[in-house]
Order: structure tokens, then sequence, then C-alpha cells
């Protein structure tokens, strides 16, 4: 038996805390890393110890492998465990592991190396009896001889990167025409990607739905699986629900499945956790797609439904120790573990082509009665320099409708404001009738729920008076008076009305609230043909009870200076108050230093660091958008006090690309 009482875990966020929380149980010490960008980070807070690996950038940081290695050493840890993302399936970063005595908790390189190709793994595979989708991975990556690949597979095909995932240098090709054109494309993005311009080519499969299945190996030879995971909800090739088991999946499928499943393990000689990935056609029949030779994102969906710790299983092979249950008692755990749901809570915006986001996390309350895997907290700041995903939310019930019940709820229930999210669009999707039915393809978002409905809650109904309550009780408390509440909002004889110039999701509004008492106003908006009462009941820690015509509302705000953020009914709002706000510069952004992109554009020229100082009127960057650049100036004197964007990154309308302190 292998052993060690420290582990180094190398990766961020809640990857980092999950792998924590069962070693911490199992009784290791834990070490966690961080880069500049994740200074005090929550996934820093929960471990024993941390130590700081280099910039903000992954290169300097979470890929740099031998700043990893000197952690460890400086920790005295005896393994490291990936996570998953960055290193995790990296041979080198195991094999280095490896030549500096550390134990790697994870597969062999060998393995690693084997399945880190597509194009290997296919003929590995191959060689293997496992069924593959229809391809070339031949070794002439020639222009010429890719297009006569092409239209021996026949159109559509799909042109993949061979050395790497989700979604980068992938594309779908439907017609010759179109061949050449996608093939650059897909070439260029794989090399800036995974440093390898190397491509395959697939048989497109119209709608199939994406199957995987969990494998666990350890080094006595013993080799198991535990049921499927349904992963075809996904937007831009990368996976957004997953659930198990899956709707399309029947008992003598997951069988067979299974165990070409282990078939493949035991033919690269696996040890640990690992996910074979298919692709299951409308006829029923299974294709391999790849291996992911780590722990996925969606393992707690498994986790679920079998009723086990798949990281203490990582920690026990690791060690050295058998797998701790055989396939016929995992069989019997999965028959009566009843059906669960994820979903990835993202910070992006699916209004623009789910365009990651960064920024301040104002508030989060995860929901109560789900698992909820995250690493945030009220004024967290989410960098724009790593995956968009914030947290999972995993639902367990006793079939399907049970679980997607519970999530739905949660959904509705988990508070997260400052900064574009996902949530409201994970909620469209689960009230799908389509999902709702099990029938979700790969082709679900785009063919169910494309861009024009993705459309956000236009500011009518209850939103407008709650938001105009909201404004007045703020203004209330950020300049409060010297008189008895009842007085508020009067003049010697009469009511005098309180004008209110905001924009509620970026629509422009003028409202008038009059006072009628404590906390209690009747709102007429331009917009509305009628006056509403709005009554507060209660208020506190970060919620307004409030009474609309006698009709009661929660809602949960976080407030950013002149700029609310706000849930009600299941929506997020963001409010600025024009009355209130600072005063403004002509310029980019306003006075107050706070330098955001005035539209969608990718940074093409960065002209200041962190930490400069700078002065008004000086170049600070270039956006590149409508074929234009657009120079970013400083809006006042001071120091560049945070620095949000990088070269080459796309950003959003109103995303904070830098901020100037005196």
């Amino acid at each position: 038996m292998t052993g060690f009482d420290t582990i180094l875990v190398a990766n961020r966020g809640e990857i980092a805390l999950r792998v924590m929380r069962t070693a911490r149980r199992l009784g290791y010490r834990c070490v966690a890393v961080y880069s500049d960008a994740d200074a005090g980070a929550p996934h820093c807070a929960g471990a024993d110890a941390a130590l700081r690996i280099g910039g903000a950038a992954p290169a300097d940081s979470y890929l740099n492998i031998e700043a990893l290695l000197h952690a460890a050493r400086a920790a005295g840890a005896g393994a490291v465990h990936p996570g998953y993302g960055f290193l995790a399936e990296r041979a080198d970063f195991a094999q280095a592991c490896a030549d500096a005595g550390l134990v790697f908790i994870g597969p062999p390189p060998a393995a690693m190396t084997a399945m880190g190709n597509k194009a290997g793994a296919k003929r590995l595979m191959l060689e293997a009896g496992v069924p593959c989708i229809p391809g070339y991975q031949g070794e002439d990556q020639s222009d010429t001889r890719m297009a006569q690949e092409a239209q021996r597979i026949g159109y559509p095909v799909m042109v993949k990167a061979a050395a790497g995932g989700g979604g980068r240098g992938m594309r779908r090709v439907d017609d010759a025409g179109a061949f050449a054109a996608a093939l650059a494309a897909a070439r260029s993005e794989a090399q800036h990607a995974f440093g390898s311009d190397e491509l395959i080519l697939e048989r497109a499969l119209l709608e199939p739905r994406h199957i995987e299945i969990q494998v666990f190996a350890d080094s006595h030879g013993n080799v198991v699986h535990m049921g499927e995971r349904d992963c075809s909800v996904q937007r831009r090739h990368q996976k957004l629900i997953e659930e198990s088991p899956s709707p399309a999946v029947s008992a003598e499928l997951r069988t067979r499945m299974g165990e070409v499943a282990v078939v493949a393990a035991r033919a690269i000689g696996y040890v640990g956790a690992g996910t074979l990935e298919f692709l299951l056609d409308r006829d029923g029949a299974f294709y391999f797609m790849e291996m992911n030779t780590r722990l996925q994102v969606e393992h707690a969906v498994t986790e679920a439904i079998t009723g086990v710790d798949l990281v203490e299983w990582q920690l026990l092979v690791a060690c050295g120790a058998p797998l701790p249950l055989t396939q016929d008692e995992l069989d019997a755990r999965r028959a009566a573990g009843g059906h669960a749901i994820e979903v990835r809570l993202c910070a992006e915006d699916p209004q623009q082509d789910f365009m990651p986001q960064s920024g301040t996390v104002w508030r989060w309350q995860a929901p109560p009665g789900v698992r909820c895997d995250h690493a945030l907290a009220d004024g967290v700041q989410v960098p724009p320099y790593y995956d968009s995903m914030l947290a999972k939310l995993v639902a367990h019930g006793s079939d399907r409708a049970d679980a997607l019940r519970r999530l739905r709820r949660a959904l509705g229930e988990c508070l997260l404001l400052g900064l574009p999210s996902n949530r409201g669009f994970l909620a469209q999707c689960l009230a799908h009738p389509v999902f709702a039915a099990g029938q979700a393809s790969t082709g679900f978002i785009a063919q169910y729920l494309p861009p024009g409905l993705r459309g956000s809650v236009p500011a009518t109904g209850r939103s407008l008076p709650a938001a105009v309550a909201l404004l007045a009780w703020h203004r209330a408390q950020r300049h409060p008076r010297r008189y008895p509440a009842e007085l508020h909002g009067w003049c010697s004889s009469h009511a005098d009305p309180l004008p209110l110039h905001f924009t509620l999701d970026g629509a422009a509004h003028r409202s008038r609230a009059t006072a009628c008492g404590p906390g209690a106003w009747h709102i007429a908006s331009e917009s509305a043909a009628a006056s509403v009462r709005v009554d507060v009941v209660d208020a506190g820690n970060g919620s307004l009870h409030l009474s609309l015509d006698g009709q009661p509302a929660l809602l949960h705000f976080a407030a950013d200076r002149a700029r609310l953020f706000f849930l009600l009914d299941g929506v997020e709002h963001a409010l600025d108050d024009l009355g209130d706000a600072p005063p403004r510069l002509a310029g980019n952004d306003a006075a107050d230093g706070r330098i955001a992109a005035p539209m969608n554009g990718r940074v093409v020229a960065l002209h200041v660091r962190e930490g400069e100082q700078v002065s008004i009127g000086q170049p600070l960057l270039a956006l590149e958008a409508m074929k234009m650049e657009h120079n970013m100036l400083a809006t006042r004197d001071g120091k560049v006090s945070a620095l949000a964007t990088a070269l080459g990154t796309q950003v959003a309308t109103g995303q904070l690309l830098l901020e100037i302190t005196p």
C-alpha cells in the first residue's frame, strides 16, 4: 500500500473544494494553490494551507508544472490530485509527479497518452473491437487528403481537433463547398488551444444522444462500470445538463455499453476513474468518441444514484487498495438508486451566444434541498481567465419526475446576483416539454431554444413597480433623514412625489413615487396606465417583502453603489439609478474610474498593466468591433488597480475591463 498524508490539490474553485471535502473527511491534510487572480478565494480558505503558484494567466499558474511541483515540495505533500481541466489529462504532468516521488491521483501516464489523442485512441479502440464512428484518423493531414476522406465519409462530417476536447477545434460541415474554410478554422483553433493542429474526421450523426459510461479500475486487475450519464443538452459542444440514468438507455443497452467500456479500459491498462464517451444514434447503435482520463464534472450524478464517493475511491486506488464493490453490487445499488439530474451554473450570457462573463458576485445563496458544489460567497471576484462554470446543482429523486421537480425549485431559489449567468436559461431548459419528456438530443438548444427564444423578461407587470419600490427604499437607506419616517416624502401641505429616473435591464424609465405612509408609495410610471400601491412589509438580510396592490412579493437584492441587482419571481434584473449615480465625464465610462466595454468586441491592444499610473485621456486599450478599432481612454488620473481582461479576450457590452483609483 502506498502511503501519504498530505495532498496538493492542483486546481481551483469548486472542484478543489470538492476534493478537499472528501480528503479531509478521510484524515488527509490538504494544500491549495492559487494564482494572483485567486488570492483569498474560497478554495484557499477551505484548505489547511494555500501556496501562490504564479500570475493570473493559466500558463503562469495552474498550467505551470514546475510551479506546482515546487509547491508540493514546499508543502511536504506526498500526492497530487489534479481535479479536472488544466493539467488533469496531461501525461507529462503525471510523469513529472512520479519522477518527483509524488503519487499522482489519476491513471498511469501511459493510459493518458493512449487516450489523449483522438486519432490514436480511435485506432486503439478499433483494434479492441469497440464500435467507432466511421471517419478518418490518418497521418496524412494534407488539405487534399482530408477533402477526399470527407467525400468518402459523406456529408455532413465533423472536423475535430485530435489533441483536445471541450468543443474547441470542432466544426460541422454540411457540404463540400464549406469544407476548406472549416478545415482551416479548425486547424487554427486547435493549434491555439492545444498546441497541435492535427485533425480527425467523423461522420456527423443527426441529433444523437451523448451518453457516457463511468468506469473505475484498480491496480489488481479489477475493472467495473457504474452505468451511464446522459449529457445531451449542450451549447458550443459543451455540456450544460447531465442526468443518470438516461431516458434513452434500456437495461439491455446499459449492459452492452458497460461491457464495451470495461473492455476499452482493460485494453489500455487503465487505473482509477475514467469516462468513455459515446454517441447514441436514433436506431440504438452507439459509437465511441473519446475517453476522459480523469474525474468528470458530472461525477456527482453517479455518486447520487450509487451512494459511492468517487473521490474516496480515487484515494483508495491511489494507495493501492482494491475496489470496494463488485460489478454485481454496483448494479444492485444503481437499480435502486432513483434518478439524479445536474445543471452547470455558469457566468455567461445566453443571449450573447453564451459569452463568458466576469465581475463581482454581490450576492450568493445556494438553494436548499439539493447538492450544490461551488466556491462562491458574497464579494467573490469571478476572473476572466478561467472556465465560466461557477457551481453545480444536483437533484436526486426517487424517479426522473421527482428529481426534475426538485431541481426546478432549486434553480428558482438559487441566488446569484451581480453578473450575468445562465440560471434562468437552465430553468427554461428544464421546463421545456421536450426535455421534460426525456427526448432531448445534442441538437436540443439549437432546435428549441435558439437565440431569439432566450430573450430577457421585459420590465412589465410586477417587475417595474417592485423596482421602483426597491429604488425608493434604497434611496432612503443611503440618505437617511433626521425627521420621523411618517413624514418622509411629505411637505407642509401635501405628499411630495419623488421623481425617479433609472434603467431596468437596460431600458430607460421615469416614475414617481408618492409616499402614503412609512415604507409605502403610490407608484406612477410613464409606461403604466395606472398607479400601483407598494408597501414594504418587511426588510432585512438583503430581502424585501412587498405588497403590490395587496399581492405579496418577495424580492432579493444586492447593491453596488448606484446599481442594484434583484431577483423577483425567479428572474434576475439589473437596476441603475440614474438620479443617484456619481457624476459622469464625457468619455468611455464613469468618472469613478470603472472602464467598461461600450460594445461587444475583442481586446486587440492593451497599453497598460495592473499597478501602472495613468493620466486622464491616456489610451488604455483598444477593442475591435464591427471591423473597426475603438480606443478606450482613462477617465481620471490614478493607478490601474484592477485589470479584468487580457489581450485577445472577447468581451460583452457593459463588461468591466479595468478600474482606476486615485
